[in-house]
Protein backbone atom coordinates (compact mmCIF):
# COMPACT_ATOMS: atom_id res chain seq x y z
CA UNK A 1 0.00 0.00 0.00
CA UNK A 2 1.18 3.52 -0.82
CA UNK A 3 1.95 5.76 1.77
CA UNK A 4 2.73 9.34 2.69
CA UNK A 5 6.25 10.08 3.06
CA UNK A 6 6.52 10.82 6.82
CA UNK A 7 7.57 14.21 6.62
CA UNK A 8 5.59 15.29 4.14
CA UNK A 9 2.53 17.33 5.91
CA UNK A 10 5.35 20.50 5.98
CA UNK A 11 4.63 24.69 6.89
CA UNK A 12 6.09 24.82 3.25
CA UNK A 13 3.28 22.56 2.12
CA UNK A 14 0.23 24.36 4.15
CA UNK A 15 1.77 27.59 2.86
CA UNK A 16 1.85 26.49 -1.00
CA UNK A 17 -2.15 24.50 -0.49
CA UNK A 18 -3.27 27.45 0.85
CA UNK A 19 -2.22 29.85 -1.81
CA UNK A 20 -3.41 27.79 -4.58
CA UNK A 21 -6.68 28.05 -2.75
CA UNK A 22 -6.03 31.43 -3.33
CA UNK A 23 -5.34 31.70 -6.89
CA UNK A 24 -8.32 29.57 -7.74
CA UNK A 25 -10.69 31.78 -5.59
CA UNK A 26 -9.33 34.73 -7.22
CA UNK A 27 -9.13 33.39 -10.97
CA UNK A 28 -12.50 31.75 -11.27
CA UNK A 29 -14.85 32.25 -8.05
CA UNK A 30 -14.73 35.59 -7.17
CA UNK A 31 -15.24 37.02 -10.92
CA UNK A 32 -18.30 35.21 -10.91
CA UNK A 33 -19.43 36.10 -7.35
CA UNK A 34 -22.74 37.55 -7.96
CA UNK A 35 -22.04 38.03 -11.34
CA UNK A 36 -23.33 34.52 -12.97
CA UNK A 37 -24.85 34.04 -16.45
CA UNK A 38 -27.97 31.66 -16.20
CA UNK A 39 -26.00 29.10 -18.31
CA UNK A 40 -23.07 29.13 -15.89
CA UNK A 41 -25.10 27.24 -13.05
CA UNK A 42 -26.50 23.69 -13.80
CA UNK A 43 -27.95 20.84 -11.68
CA UNK A 44 -26.37 17.07 -11.00
CA UNK A 45 -28.28 14.61 -9.94
CA UNK A 46 -30.96 16.55 -7.34
CA UNK A 47 -32.42 19.79 -8.55
CA UNK A 48 -31.34 21.46 -5.47
CA UNK A 49 -27.67 20.01 -6.23
CA UNK A 50 -26.04 23.39 -8.06
CA UNK A 51 -22.69 23.39 -9.46
CA UNK A 52 -21.57 26.44 -11.67
CA UNK A 53 -18.41 26.80 -13.79
CA UNK A 54 -16.85 28.44 -10.74
CA UNK A 55 -16.89 25.17 -8.95
CA UNK A 56 -15.65 23.10 -12.20
CA UNK A 57 -12.67 25.63 -13.53
CA UNK A 58 -11.48 26.04 -9.67
CA UNK A 59 -11.48 22.46 -9.24
CA UNK A 60 -9.39 21.87 -12.43
CA UNK A 61 -7.18 24.65 -11.21
CA UNK A 62 -6.56 22.81 -7.64
CA UNK A 63 -6.26 19.57 -9.56
CA UNK A 64 -3.39 20.70 -11.24
CA UNK A 65 -1.52 22.46 -8.18
CA UNK A 66 -2.28 19.64 -5.70
CA UNK A 67 -0.69 17.05 -8.30
CA UNK A 68 2.46 19.05 -8.28
CA UNK A 69 2.43 19.47 -4.76
CA UNK A 70 1.58 15.88 -4.01
CA UNK A 71 1.28 13.83 -7.10
CA UNK A 72 -1.13 11.12 -5.65
CA UNK A 73 -5.15 10.85 -6.63
CA UNK A 74 -7.39 13.77 -6.45
CA UNK A 75 -11.05 13.16 -5.66
CA UNK A 76 -12.60 16.43 -6.75
CA UNK A 77 -16.45 17.02 -5.47
CA UNK A 78 -17.40 17.91 -9.41
CA UNK A 79 -14.93 14.96 -10.55
CA UNK A 80 -16.60 12.66 -8.60
CA UNK A 81 -20.32 14.04 -10.18
CA UNK A 82 -18.82 12.70 -13.49
CA UNK A 83 -17.59 9.54 -11.84
CA UNK A 84 -18.84 8.28 -9.34
CA UNK A 85 -16.33 5.37 -8.56
CA UNK A 86 -13.65 7.97 -7.82
CA UNK A 87 -15.38 8.48 -4.38
CA UNK A 88 -14.34 5.05 -3.74
CA UNK A 89 -10.94 6.19 -3.67
CA UNK A 90 -10.97 8.01 -0.27
CA UNK A 91 -12.24 4.55 1.52
CA UNK A 92 -9.32 2.56 0.49
CA UNK A 93 -6.70 4.05 2.82
CA UNK A 94 -3.90 4.81 -0.32
CA UNK A 95 -3.43 8.99 -0.19
CA UNK A 96 -5.23 10.93 -1.85
CA UNK A 97 -6.34 14.87 -1.73
CA UNK A 98 -10.17 15.49 -1.68
CA UNK A 99 -11.50 19.19 -2.40
CA UNK A 100 -14.72 20.65 -2.73
CA UNK A 101 -13.68 23.99 -4.48
CA UNK A 102 -17.47 26.04 -3.91
CA UNK A 103 -18.53 24.58 -0.84
CA UNK A 104 -22.28 26.40 -0.28
CA UNK A 105 -22.54 26.38 -4.31
CA UNK A 106 -26.39 27.39 -3.82
CA UNK A 107 -25.24 30.36 -1.40
CA UNK A 108 -22.99 31.43 -4.17
CA UNK A 109 -25.02 31.47 -6.88
CA UNK A 110 -27.66 33.44 -4.51
CA UNK A 111 -24.49 36.29 -4.00
CA UNK A 112 -24.01 35.58 -0.44
CA UNK A 113 -21.00 35.86 1.41
CA UNK A 114 -21.36 32.12 3.43
CA UNK A 115 -18.68 29.64 0.77
CA UNK A 116 -15.92 28.17 1.06
CA UNK A 117 -13.06 26.47 -0.22
CA UNK A 118 -11.81 22.97 1.13
CA UNK A 119 -8.91 20.69 1.22
CA UNK A 120 -8.10 17.69 3.02
CA UNK A 121 -5.07 15.20 2.57
CA UNK A 122 -6.49 11.78 3.80
CA UNK A 123 -4.20 8.84 4.50
CA UNK A 124 -4.73 5.18 6.25
CA UNK A 125 -8.47 6.25 5.47
CA UNK A 126 -8.33 9.35 8.02
CA UNK A 127 -7.59 13.25 7.42
CA UNK A 128 -3.88 14.32 7.88
CA UNK A 129 -4.66 17.94 7.14
CA UNK A 130 -7.21 19.97 6.27
CA UNK A 131 -7.43 23.91 4.67
CA UNK A 132 -10.35 26.02 4.62
CA UNK A 133 -10.79 29.26 3.05
CA UNK A 134 -12.92 31.89 3.00
CA UNK A 135 -12.74 33.89 -0.25
CA UNK A 136 -14.80 36.55 0.45
CA UNK A 137 -13.12 37.94 3.82
CA UNK A 138 -9.54 36.72 3.21
CA UNK A 139 -9.45 34.21 6.15
CA UNK A 140 -9.01 30.55 6.29
CA UNK A 141 -8.18 28.07 9.06
CA UNK A 142 -5.99 24.63 8.69
CA UNK A 143 -4.73 21.56 10.82
CA UNK A 144 -2.75 19.02 10.49
CA UNK A 145 -3.06 15.47 13.09
CA UNK A 146 -0.93 16.23 16.39
CA UNK A 147 -0.24 19.45 15.53
CA UNK A 148 -2.92 21.78 16.11
CA UNK A 149 -5.69 23.70 14.28
CA UNK A 150 -4.36 27.75 12.81
CA UNK A 151 -6.80 30.52 12.62
CA UNK A 152 -5.30 33.16 10.64
CA UNK A 153 -2.17 31.57 11.71
CA UNK A 154 -3.02 31.80 15.10
CA UNK A 155 -2.78 28.55 17.30
CA UNK A 156 -6.59 28.40 18.17
CA UNK A 157 -8.41 26.39 20.99
CA UNK A 158 -12.03 26.11 21.49
CA UNK A 159 -12.91 26.58 25.01
CA UNK A 160 -15.98 24.77 26.78
CA UNK A 161 -19.05 26.32 26.43
CA UNK A 162 -20.13 29.35 28.37
CA UNK A 163 -23.59 28.31 28.71
CA UNK A 164 -24.11 24.29 29.26
CA UNK A 165 -27.73 25.01 30.19
CA UNK A 166 -28.06 26.70 27.21
CA UNK A 167 -26.22 24.87 24.30
CA UNK A 168 -26.44 26.95 20.84
CA UNK A 169 -26.94 24.78 18.10
CA UNK A 170 -26.71 24.37 14.29
CA UNK A 171 -28.70 21.20 13.64
CA UNK A 172 -29.59 19.75 9.64
CA UNK A 173 -31.80 16.50 9.22
CA UNK A 174 -32.99 17.75 5.25
CA UNK A 175 -31.80 14.69 3.44
CA UNK A 176 -33.34 12.57 6.18
CA UNK A 177 -36.84 13.14 4.66
CA UNK A 178 -39.81 15.63 4.82
CA UNK A 179 -40.85 17.00 8.37
CA UNK A 180 -37.24 15.20 9.97
CA UNK A 181 -35.72 19.00 10.26
CA UNK A 182 -38.84 20.65 11.96
CA UNK A 183 -38.41 17.32 14.94
CA UNK A 184 -34.95 18.28 14.59
CA UNK A 185 -34.95 21.78 15.24
CA UNK A 186 -37.90 21.07 18.27
CA UNK A 187 -35.69 18.18 19.76
CA UNK A 188 -32.44 20.57 19.87
CA UNK A 189 -34.69 23.39 21.20
CA UNK A 190 -34.42 21.58 24.26
CA UNK A 191 -30.63 21.88 24.46
CA UNK A 192 -30.94 25.36 24.29
CA UNK A 193 -31.50 28.03 21.13
CA UNK A 194 -31.27 26.12 17.75
CA UNK A 195 -30.92 26.91 14.07
CA UNK A 196 -30.71 25.79 10.86
CA UNK A 197 -27.05 25.08 8.96
CA UNK A 198 -25.96 27.65 6.95
CA UNK A 199 -26.04 25.20 3.88
CA UNK A 200 -21.74 25.21 3.50
CA UNK A 201 -20.49 23.15 6.03
CA UNK A 202 -16.99 24.99 6.07
CA UNK A 203 -18.78 28.30 7.89
CA UNK A 204 -20.77 25.86 10.13
CA UNK A 205 -17.33 24.32 11.23
CA UNK A 206 -15.88 27.63 11.30
CA UNK A 207 -19.16 28.77 13.80
CA UNK A 208 -18.49 26.20 15.89
CA UNK A 209 -14.59 26.44 16.40
CA UNK A 210 -14.96 30.05 17.31
CA UNK A 211 -17.48 29.52 19.55
CA UNK A 212 -20.43 31.00 17.65
CA UNK A 213 -22.81 28.26 18.20
CA UNK A 214 -22.04 25.38 20.72
CA UNK A 215 -22.66 22.00 18.41
CA UNK A 216 -23.48 21.07 15.03
CA UNK A 217 -24.51 18.10 13.42
CA UNK A 218 -25.51 16.64 10.02
CA UNK A 219 -26.93 13.84 8.27
CA UNK A 220 -25.30 13.47 5.15
CA UNK A 221 -21.26 13.34 5.75
CA UNK A 222 -19.39 13.43 1.96
CA UNK A 223 -16.30 13.44 2.65
CA UNK A 224 -15.41 16.94 0.78
CA UNK A 225 -17.62 18.24 3.11
CA UNK A 226 -16.83 16.26 6.12
CA UNK A 227 -13.23 15.77 6.05
CA UNK A 228 -11.71 19.46 6.25
CA UNK A 229 -14.21 20.26 9.14
CA UNK A 230 -13.99 17.75 11.02
CA UNK A 231 -10.32 17.90 11.43
CA UNK A 232 -9.94 21.60 12.37
CA UNK A 233 -12.62 21.28 14.97
CA UNK A 234 -10.84 17.98 16.44
CA UNK A 235 -7.26 19.79 16.77
CA UNK A 236 -8.92 23.04 18.46
CA UNK A 237 -9.95 20.32 21.25
CA UNK A 238 -13.51 19.72 20.11
CA UNK A 239 -15.00 16.62 19.44
CA UNK A 240 -16.39 15.04 15.86
CA UNK A 241 -17.42 11.78 15.80
CA UNK A 242 -20.40 9.67 14.72
CA UNK A 243 -23.54 9.40 17.25
CA UNK A 244 -22.49 6.33 18.32
CA UNK A 245 -19.26 7.82 19.52
CA UNK A 246 -17.42 6.13 17.21
CA UNK A 247 -14.81 7.64 14.45
CA UNK A 248 -15.70 9.34 12.02
CA UNK A 249 -13.82 8.23 8.60
CA UNK A 250 -14.29 9.88 5.31
CA UNK A 251 -14.79 7.12 3.11
CA UNK A 252 -16.43 4.79 5.44
CA UNK A 253 -20.27 5.47 3.68
CA UNK A 254 -22.08 6.38 6.91
CA UNK A 255 -24.33 8.40 7.97
CA UNK A 256 -24.36 11.34 10.82
CA UNK A 257 -21.87 13.86 12.26
CA UNK A 258 -21.84 15.98 15.28
CA UNK A 259 -19.21 18.58 16.46
CA UNK A 260 -19.12 19.57 20.06
CA UNK A 261 -16.86 20.43 22.98
CA UNK A 262 -16.16 16.76 24.43
CA UNK A 263 -17.77 18.50 27.80
CA UNK A 264 -21.02 18.34 25.77
CA UNK A 265 -20.70 16.33 23.21
CA UNK A 266 -22.73 13.20 24.83
CA UNK A 267 -25.35 14.89 26.27
CA UNK A 268 -25.86 16.40 22.50
CA UNK A 269 -25.57 13.10 21.43
CA UNK A 270 -28.68 11.65 23.54
CA UNK A 271 -30.56 14.82 22.49
CA UNK A 272 -30.51 14.55 19.25
CA UNK A 273 -29.52 10.79 17.94
CA UNK A 274 -33.06 9.43 17.83
CA UNK A 275 -34.14 12.24 15.06
CA UNK A 276 -31.14 11.79 12.54
CA UNK A 277 -32.18 8.91 10.91
CA UNK A 278 -29.09 6.53 11.65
Amino acid sequence: MVTLPKNAITEDLSKAVIAAMTSAAEAEILPRWRALSAHEIRTKAHEWDLVTDADVEAEKLLTASLRDLLDITVVGEEAAADNPALLDEVGTGEPCWVVDPVDGTRNFVQGEETFACMIALIDGGRTQAAWITYPTNGSEIHAARGVGTFLDGNRHLTPAPARPDALHGAVSAVYTGKGADDALLARAGALGPASPIRFCAGWDYLDVVTGLTDYTSFTRTLPWDHAPGALIASEAGLRSARFDGSEYLPGDGRSGILTAHPSVWQRVSDGLAQHMGI
